[in-house]
């Protein structure tokens, strides 16, 4: 057929006798006069443009700089092109009709699509570089095409055509269209003024812009490129090359910044408080985040109904194509439209009935509906940060003001405000993402059961009544769900309790040979934990299991329904069949998620009641305290004439009267005053005072004691002062000059998890010199060259573990920093040794606060520094005793003085007697030095490996890091699986292959059967015979029947498979679960002492706590949904290949495509998501910190400073989350498109076989299949990127799975060992040679010694000469590698270590108590009756303590020991050596933490209790074992000296008296 563009089977064609204009294809010529006019104008522009702006640098702000219309424009650019397709299928179509080919029916149309591409191209280009004088072209054809469409609009209106023909419509459509871009157009002149106007306005791009830090562009891209999220690519495409930093996502653009939603939604919040009748009345919080945030929630909920409408079209077009292909099969679809102007017009009815047609409909409907759906998606999330970044900042703001008392009297606990941030605004937020599923889902399901009505009739109802009586069991499982999770997760915080108190005590554990009874009980609760998943694996897997179960379910239910009920004349067609399949589907989500959503909901509700009444409770004063002048309300005190403390006795009150009398001697106060408190009363929260009647003055600049007492309200003065207490009645004056800050260090000592550094300077700029002077006056210096990093070292909860003496050091040294003219220093000696004490009180104190004229305020219990005082307050019971100078108290209460006096000689005996002591300072660096110097040795070991490990790397340049990264761990992936068991993997893979080629199975029987059906009723309608008419139709209605048996076993087989998969995928998990904390636990019990000096502590918890918990809760659902969309996907494509082998033509650049799609999104999403992670724990740390250290902080007045740093972390993470679900989104939309054009190449394919023959019930298979795949490719890239994360859990559990255990078994059987070794004693060392790792130098060299039975030896040395070595020795506790150490003839390195450790004794120096029973310490294994208990409490001094306890023996000790005193504890330990009546008893340096008057006790036990054992005591002081039989003594690892104490201490040159003599 010749091609001309107006046809030539009508003679008249070319001719314009009746007028130019009136010939139609002269009209369709005309039309495309503009477009050609835009091209020709356009690409010189384009390509000059293009090749200019490589050469110069695109401006990062400009390009995001829009014209006004800028949305709209692009809105209508893409309706044009969708109506310029229609137009080209309506004319092809058409053309197809006609005798010859009439291009002008077309090809203006197909001009058409390819200029209005061409325009938005051209715009963004000018747009992008901000030169709007040539936007003048699209101005002009736009003003082109309208008045041409115009034309031809209104001559089709002359010749007749109505609005009832398809193309009079588009055309119509076409006109308003180009009218209103040409608005668009004058409008961008109007407010640009670039032309026509003398001054082009000028434009600044917006704010956020001109900042370069802000990398998050989604707001201010074109709306191309946020629907496809475009401008993600070079970061995802990036990650491949490095991984994503912090500095890569940069900041938040400002509308999404914390600070700006807290404003929005404190606006809302206040405006409810201001306009409410009712004060009492609390604002609603849900009617405030309405006000704030609803506008995106509103626009993301039309763009989520826009979607599920669109949803509706697949199904809609299957049906279509099905039903066409049979008409076209049976030749009837060659009905014409009517000849106007010579060519044919069609309706649009008859339009939809071309099956090409319908297959870009169904196409174009997918591609629309997935980025709505996105979008919907996108806008929920991102209000949903916005949301929780906005409560994050309320919350903050509300602790900053919590009154103490709230803090103090418990009720507000930190656990309640991390619960706040952690879960409550989490739990919002997520209900936010969930919320437009409320009001959409509804809508969706009555949509989906109306459609299937008019396409099955009644017994559609059938199957929609099957998924609405399962849906309230769904329910039902989700809330037991949560239930099981809670109760799970108690049992695991309880076993998480144990297991850290096993890994703080190890090193007892081992040495007393009791890891095996503590390991059981762990077990125990790992027990109770494991039944309680099991029960949650079991409602999981229910869960999953009604999921697929339910669509099979009521599928059955409906087409049998219908095979039963139906006649010949109506029997299910191939089209009715698969269209209503494919509604299931679509009805089986929202049903499903409702129950989700549900809850959530129900949460959320839980959640806004918790945060409203936080945000209701109770405040901190106005500041004005501070302000002077102020003075409080008396009329509080009118309540209350005789406010008193309810501790304080009567006879106190007398002093109180007489104190005002006093005070009135002093003249003018106000000058030298810092702060004045007159007849305060003040209370913690209820309204019995706690301190009453306080007159006090606090002379400026110089040093004021307050003594008294535990617990006679010394710590409650202060802070009353500083305004923490409520006031009952009186009034705190400060002078002027003071008002502003206060340098507070509390009792307490506060941390923050920043560098020593920080703490320290607490954002106050670096002064070298002033840092040098205060840390010389803490005497921090020594402690800070012991950190690994000096004093860039982190410290704090998630930094290194300080002892409570260097954290109170490192507090004062925080006051003594700051430019304050007030200093408040509550008690801080209590935590430090006499030394310090000392040192702290001279340079600290008196000179370097002194001197520099600082009002100081000390509460102390150091009676011997009151000489120092220039003015001194004495507290009793909550109210003052005396005020004034030492001498003033001299000669007024000489009692008080005298009792005072008492005190100090008692405390100076003390301070004698502690001077010989190595003091505990010295013990804490020794700690601290001990951790380090094993872990520095692993960290060398690490470094090691790492640098051989970069060498390799270096070689194979990038591209192996590259294909590194996207590696999937296969390795870690079957590891994990073989520990859950060989069995459960083959019935998982087994049942899964099953149950999806069963899925296949059903849908291939149903297409089958229609079109079986379909071929009947055909044949009936053409059988021309009446009579045989009702035989036939019987036959047929018989055959039809026929099929439904088979129909049911499938299905029927088909649920039973979906519950044998669900249920062995997360059983599975649940056996390798068990079994990788079973092995995990024995490795760790078992693993030598060395493993845990160098592993640090936080590093094995995580494996028991964050990675147990991803293998126990998190790796099975992720399985299985992994399998279950890959499997899907597989038999989906497999179904399209089988009906159109033609597809897999098609396959494989979509296979690519998809591979690389995966490949940059597993790595990038890897990446964003350890950033949500680490951005996460830093925030979730500073509200703890904060709600911690509240009064310091307010007394600083750091508060704004504490904000800032708030906002700066929410907005990381935020920032953060955002990446996250926009690469989540790239991603989705990717996927989503891939599987567009998949459904697309099925339909042209299926169409093209059809014409050769293809079954049309399999058309409609295939097609069905087509559709499933959009739904589930992306989760099969999801999912893969989630199981990748959590795998690494897998792994770190694994690579502790190698540690090697020590040797328990020996070389003697325990049958060899006599019952009662060892009997008597007696110890050899030969030529005894130790180390910790055959990595490093021995500790001990060639060591030779003998121990005769029952003597006290005693072993001493400097710091690191090896004694301690020594004792574990004795223990095996380190690598003996050369000589022995025989015990009563018996090598101890042959023995078993269970029985070699479980016959000796030993007393540590850090006295270990676990939580539990007094019982249960002393004596783990049950072994010993309450006599010997008793016996040995006796001996150790306790027995009365006990007594007096309620429960005796089974009294409760809490973790730690905390309950007991230092002292205690260490006399607990020493009665549990006694129960285990061993005859060598070894004491490690036990006396160096406790009190003179405990040390006697011990010391004394030792000497009769143990009179008949061996005893080797460790001394930290020499002086303890000046009565020693022997005395050893090392240097470095060797023995120098050995012989009785006496016969050394006459040596005068001897080691031993050097150091008897340094130590006096």
């Amino acid at each position: 057929m010749a091609l001309s563009f107006c046809g030539n089977d009508l003679n008249d064609s070319y001719s314009v006798e009746n007028g130019v204009l009136n010939n139609p294809c002269f009209v369709d010529a005309l039309n495309l006069v503009p477009h050609v006019f835009l091209l020709f104008i356009t690409f010189p522009i384009l390509f000059i443009g293009w090749g200019s702006q490589s050469s110069k640098v695109q401006i990062h702000h400009n390009t995001w700089l829009h014209f006004p219309g800028h949305n709209l424009r692009w809105i209508l650019t893409f309706t044009l092109l969708f109506v310029h397709v229609c137009e080209i299928a309506e004319g092809i179509v058409s053309n197809t009709w006609m005798k010859s080919n009439h291009l002008h029916l077309f090809l203006p149309a197909f001009m058409g699509f390819i200029a209005a591409t061409t325009s938005v191209v051209y715009y963004h280009n000018i747009e992008t570089a901000n030169f709007p004088k040539l936007l003048l072209a699209l101005f002009i054809y736009w003003v082109l095409a309208f008045m041409t469409k115009f034309t031809k609009l209104l001559k089709f209106a002359d010749g007749g055509v109505t609005a009832y023909d398809l193309r009079f419509c588009i055309t119509a459509v076409l006109v308003v269209l180009y009218g209103l871009l040409m608005a668009v157009e004058i409008n961008v002149i109007r407010v640009r003024k670039y032309v026509f106007f003398a001054t082009p306005q000028r434009v600044k791009p917006p704010e956020d812009l001109q900042d370069l830090g802000v990398r998050f562009l989604q707001p201010f891209v074109n709306l191309l490129s946020k629907a496809t999220y475009w401008w993600m690519n070079p970061l995802i495409m990036g990650a491949h090359k490095r991984p994503i930093e912090l500095k890569k996502i940069g900041k938040l653009p400002i509308a999404m910044r914390a600070l700006t939603n807290y404003i929005r939604l404190k606006d809302a919040y206040e405006e409810q408080r201001q306009n409410s009748e009712d004060l009492e009345k609390s604002p609603s919080i849900w009617r405030s985040m309405y006000r704030a945030f609803g506008r995106p929630i509103l626009l993301s909920s039309t763009f989520r109904y826009m979607a599920d409408l669109l949803g509706f079209a697949g199904p809609l077009c299957i049906s279509g194509i099905v039903k066409h292909l049979n008409k076209t099969e049976d030749g009837e679809g060659t009905q014409t439209g009517e000849l106007k102007f010579g060519v044919y017009f069609m309706s649009s009815e008859q339009l939809l009935q071309n099956t090409y047609v319908l297959a870009v409909l169904l196409f174009l409907a997918l591609v629309l509906q997935r980025t709505f759906l996105q979008a919907s998606y996108y806008v929920t999330i991102e209000t949903g940060i916005n949301l929780r970044g906005a409560l994050l900042a309320m919350i903050y703001n509300k602790i900053l003001r919590l009154s103490t008392s709230n803090m103090s009297m418990g009720e507000m606990t930190l656990g309640q405000i991390s619960n706040l941030v952690a879960i409550e605004t989490n739990q919002l937020m997520w209900f936010l993402f969930l919320c437009p599923n409320l009001w959409a889902m509804p809508v969706q399901i009555i949509m989906g059961v109306i459609l299937l009505y008019y396409l099955l009739g009644a017994s559609a109802l059938v199957g929609a009544l099957v998924i609405v009586f399962l849906a309230p069991i769904q329910y039902l499982i989700a809330t037991k769900l949560a239930n099981t999770q809670k109760s799970s997760l108690d049992y695991s915080t309880d076993r998480l309790k144990k297991t850290t108190e096993i890994l703080k005590g190890i090193k007892l554990l081992k040495l007393y040979a009791w890891e095996n009874i503590f390991c059981d009980s762990v077990l125990e609760t790992r027990g109770k934990e494991l039944t309680s998943l099991r029960t949650f694996a079991f409602y999981t897997s229910m869960s999953i299991f009604m999921n697929a179960a339910i669509p099979i379910a009521a599928v059955l239910a409906t087409f049998v329904t219908h095979a039963y009920m139906s006649d010949i004349e109506s029997m299910l067609t191939p089209a009715e069949a698969f269209a209503s399949l494919a509604l299931f589907h679509i009805l089986v989500t929202p049903l499903f998620l409702l129950s989700t959503v549900v809850r959530f909901a129900v949460k959320a509700l839980v959640s806004v009641q918790k945060l409203g009444e936080f945000l209701q409770s109770e405040e901190i004063g106005d500041d004005s305290w501070r302000n002077g002048d102020m003075p409080v309300s008396l009329d509080a005190c009118k309540k209350h004439p005789g406010a008193r403390n309810r501790k304080q006795p009567m006879r106190y009150q007398m002093d109180n009267y007489e104190q005002p009398l006093r005070r009135q001697l002093r003249p003018t106060e106000t000058e030298d005053v810092a702060v004045k408190v007159n007849n305060g009363y003040f209370t913690w929260g209820s309204n019995v005072s706690t301190l009453s009647d306080i007159n006090i003055r606090i002379p400026t600049g110089q040093l004021t004691m307050i003594v008294g007492q535990v617990g006679c309200g010394k710590s409650s003065l202060l802070l009353a002062m500083l305004g923490e207490m409520q006031t009952l009645s009186g009034k705190v004056y400060w002078s002027n000059k003071n008002r502003y800050s206060v340098a507070y260090a509390a009792q307490k000592s506060w941390l923050l998890n920043a560098t020593v550094e920080e703490n320290i300077t607490f954002g106050i700029p670096f002064n070298k010199q002033r840092y040098k002077a205060v840390i010389d006056a803490c005497s921090l210096q020594p402690d800070i060259d012991l950190l690994p990093f000096g004093d860039q070292t982190e410290i704090g909860e998630r930094g290194i573990n300080l002892s409570g003496g260097q954290r109170q050091r490192i507090c004062v040294a925080r006051a003594l920093y700051q430019n304050t003219n007030i200093v408040f220093l509550d008690d801080p000696f209590s935590a430090l040794d006499i030394h310090l004490s000392d040192h702290l009180m001279q340079e600290g104190i008196l000179k370097f606060l002194q001197d520099d004229k600082r009002t100081v305020v000390l509460v102390t219990h150091k009676l011997q520094y009151l000489i120092h005082a220039d003015w001194i307050i004495a507290m009793k019971g909550g109210s003052v005793l005396r005020e004034g100078t030492l001498k003033d108290i001299q000669t007024h209460d000489v009692e008080l003085y005298e009792h005072w006096k008492t005190l100090m000689n008692r405390q100076d005996q003390e301070l004698e007697k502690d001077t010989d002591v190595e003091s505990q300072t010295t013990l804490e660096r020794k700690t601290l030095r001990r951790a380090f110097y094993s872990r520095e040795a692993k960290n060398q070991i690490d470094d090691e490996d790492e640098e051989e490990e970069e060498e390799e790397d270096e070689d194979d340049n990038m591209s192996t890091t590259t294909s590194r990264r996207s590696k999937i761990p296969w390795r870690v992936c079957w590891g994990y699986l073989s520990s859950g068991g060989f069995f459960l993997v083959f019935l998982m893979v087994t049942s899964k292959l099953a149950k999806h080629s069963v899925m296949v199975a059903i849908d291939y029987w149903l297409a089958a059967w229609t079109s079986s059906a379909l071929n009947d009723s055909s044949s009936y309608s053409t059988s021309n015979s009446t009579t045989d008419n009702s035989t036939l139709g019987k036959m047929n209605n018989a055959e039809h029947l026929a099929y439904v048996p088979v129909f049911i076993i499938l299905c029927g087989s088909g649920i039973f498979l979906c519950l044998i998969t669900s249920l062995s995928v997360e059983f599975l998990g649940l056996s390798a679960a068990t079994n990788l904390h079973h092995n995990l636990l024995n490795k760790i019990i078992h693993a030598p002492l060395r493993f845990f000096d160098i592993t640090p502590l936080g590093q094995i918890l995580n494996r028991f706590s964050a990675d147990t918990n991803i293998i126990d809760q998190h790796i099975p659902p992720t399985l299985e949904s992994l399998t279950r969309s890959t499997l899907l996907c597989l038999s989906a494509i497999g179904v399209i290949a089988f009906v159109t082998p033609v597809f897999l033509i098609a396959l494989l650049p979509l296979a690519v495509a998809f591979y690389f799609i995966q490949k940059y999104f597993r790595v990038a999403s890897k990446d964003l998501q350890d950033l949500d992670d680490s951005t996460q724990l830093p925030l979730l740390c500073h509200f703890s910190e904060t709600a911690e250290g509240l009064t310091t902080i307010r007394a600083f007045r750091h508060e704004a400073r504490f904000k800032q740093r708030m906002l700066e972390l929410t907005d990381t993470n935020n920032t953060a989350y955002l990446f996250l679900s926009a690469a989540n989104r790239w991603l989705e939309v990717r996927t989503d498109y891939l599987g567009a054009v998949i459904v697309l190449t099925a339909a042209l394919a299926a169409i093209w076989m059809s014409s050769y023959g293809l079954q049309s019930g399999l058309v409609g298979l295939g097609l069905t299949y087509a559709l499933t795949v959009t739904n589930y490719l992306n989760w099969v890239v999801r999912n893969l990127a989630d199981l990748e994360v959590q795998m690494a859990a897998v792994k770190k559990v694994n690579s502790f799975l190698s540690t090697e255990s020590e040797n328990y078994d020996g070389s003697i059987d325990v049958s060899q060992v006599p019952e009662d070794w060892p009997q008597h004693g007696e110890i050899k060392i030969q030529d005894l040679c130790v180390r910790y790792d055959p990595m490093l130098k021995p500790v001990l060299k060639h060591v030779n010694a003998f121990i005769n039975p029952g003597q006290k030896v005693g072993i001493c040395g400097r710091t690191g000469s090896g004694k301690s070595s020594l004792s574990l020795a004795f223990f095996n506790m380190v690598d003996v590698f050369e000589g022995k150490i025989i015990i009563d003839g018996i090598d101890i390195c042959k023995l078993p270590l269970q029985t070699l450790r479980s016959r000796l004794s030993i007393i540590l120096q850090d006295p270990v108590l676990f939580s539990g029973s007094i019982r249960f310490n002393l004596d783990p294994g049950r072994t010993c009756n309450d006599d010997r208990l008793w016996e040995a409490l006796e001996i150790a001094q306790l027995k009365d303590m006990v007594k007096a306890l309620p429960g005796g023996l089974d009294a409760v000790i809490t973790e730690g020991g905390e309950n007991f005193s230092v002292g205690q504890r260490q006399l607990f330990c020493l009665a549990r050596a006694f129960v285990r009546k061993s005859s060598i008893l070894i004491m490690d340096e036990a006396t160096a933490s406790i009190d003179m008057a405990t040390e006697n006790i011990l010391q004394k036990v030792v000497m009769t209790a143990f009179a008949d054992r061996t005893v080797v005591t460790i001394a930290h002081l020499v002086s303890s074992i000046l009565e020693a039989e022997q005395v050893l003594v090392f240097s470095s690892g060797i023995l120098v000296e050995c012989d009785s104490a006496a016969k050394l201490l006459e040596q005068e040159d001897s080691l031993f008296s050097i150091l008897v003599r340094t130590h006096k």
